[in-house]
């Protein structure tokens, strides 16, 4: 089912390829349709589409308080404690991202400084339908909330035109969410892009989606904001020889069973491990519901590498700039400052990648598909402005100005050494005067 390659061979075969990440053409052609019509039709639009898409037009877009109270009786007390225990642990970990306005210079005549403000109003895309993911809910909105957005709106599409799952509104609840839609698809995000009749605009759109819906993100995307065009989810992991196959084994089927595109990688310098691993991938497939999905997922774009040492495993590893980064070693914490690349970095045997999906705190909304090498995983800073400031007195800006005309000058923009010549000069002239007195 998944193939053991040498370090030469799997770079040979994956790492030296360039991965695809454009949108399919007929998908974004679909997309810009269904935006430019809701952008223009509003409502009517909206109805259209979810007519076509969905099957079912809902009563009313917005789930009502009365409908929001009942999810919570369609949920177990097991599960809300849950929910809870998680958002607890998710707003405990990100409190400690925020930052207050504050000062770089302060002077008597030089004052600079940077504005911290929270976004005004965030739209939240959660997929619905057939599966129900409350973790999105609470690690899309916890963050904006503690940053202080005003309004967040969640949209998520209504099971057959009338209720979301209840789950989701009760996450919504604990989460801190203003409003709820009864909306998903492309047509979700062009209504919270532009705004329509019953739906309000916003000004950033976060959460993840099928292929639609990331074509969609990326076509508004420069109207309002977006977090990241998401790929397909990937887990790459770092054993020796302490490792436990049955536990790695478990944590990349856990990886595979998300999508026959996800991907699964395990480094290893061990080739018991290796081994055993893929035995234990085999039987361990045997009895999961989501089978095939991981089958395929493992076979297509699984592997198993053997590696002379950890230092080569890094180095492949930062190379493919994973979303999730376990490292099952004897010694993890001393191999951290060894990570380069990674959305998210797993130490330790007892540190499943599902701890930190659904309950450990750190956010599972992470760079996929190699963009880890420039970009991070969601956080209380893509919910912020960060605004700059500025104070120079007269005295400084004489002292100052000469550097600023000479660079002015050498890009050629008379005016900017101007607006500076222009009140040095008033200060030279009220100098002349002061000595003519």
């Amino acid at each position: 089912m998944i193939t053991i390659y040498s370090a030469e061979k799997y770079t040979e075969l994956f790492l030296t390829r360039k991965m695809d990440s454009r949108l399919d053409s007929d998908i974004l052609q679909t997309a810009k349709q269904v935006i430019d019509d809701i952008r223009t039709d509003g409502d009517e639009a909206l109805k259209r589409y979810v007519k076509k898409f969905d099957g079912e037009i809902p009563v009313a877009w917005r789930v009502e308080e009365k409908e929001r109270k009942q999810a919570w009786e369609a949920v177990s007390a097991e599960v809300i404690d849950s929910l809870r225990a998680s958002a607890d642990n998710i707003k405990s970990f990100h409190k400690k991202q925020l930052q207050n306005t504050r000062f770089m210079e302060m002077t008597e005549d030089i004052i600079s400084g940077q504005l911290y403000r929270p976004i005004e109003r965030v739209g939240i895309y959660v997929p619905g339908g057939t599966a129900s993911y409350p973790s999105t809910v609470l690690m899309n909105t916890i963050p904006a909330v503690l940053a202080g957005v005003k309004q967040v709106i969640m949209v998520t599409p209504a099971r057959n035109g009338e209720n979301i799952s209840p789950v989701l509104s009760v996450a919504a609840d604990i989460a801190g969410v203003d409003s709820i839609y009864k909306i998903g698809g492309i047509q979700a995000i062009a209504a919270l892009a532009y705004g329509t009749e019953s739906i309000p605009a916003v000004d950033k759109i976060v959460g993840p989606g099928n292929a639609y819906v990331a074509a969609a993100k990326s076509l508004v995307f420069g109207d309002v904001g977006i977090d990241m065009i998401a790929g397909p989810s990937e887990v790459c992991i770092i054993a020796d020889e302490t490792a436990d196959p049955a536990f790695v084994a478990a944590d990349m089927i856990a990886q595979a069973e998300h999508d026959k595109a996800a991907r699964a990688v395990l480094f290893t310098t061990s080739q018991r491990l290796a081994e055993t691993t893929s035995t234990q991938i085999e039987q361990q497939c045997t009895s999961l519901p989501r089978r095939e999905i991981a089958e395929a997922s493992l076979t297509e774009n699984g592997a198993i590498v053997l590696v002379d040492d950890l230092d080569e495993a890094f180095i492949l590893a930062n190379r493919l700039a994973p979303e999730h980064l376990e490292i099952q070693t004897a010694a993890p914490l001393q191999l951290l400052g060894k990570v380069q690349n990674a959305g998210s970095v797993f130490l330790g045997s007892y540190t499943p990648e599902a701890l930190g999906d659904y309950y450990a705190g750190p956010n599972h909304v992470l760079p996929t598909a190699g963009t880890a090498r420039f970009s991070s995983g969601l956080s209380v800073d893509d919910f912020i402005k960060k605004t700059t400031f500025l104070y120079y007195s007269e005295k400084a800006l004489q002292t100052a100005s000469t550097h600023v005309r000479n660079i002015a000058e050498t890009e050629e923009l008379e005016g900017h050494s101007r607006a500076v010549k222009q009140r040095a000069a008033m200060e030279e002239g009220d100098e002349k005067n002061e000595s003519s007195e």
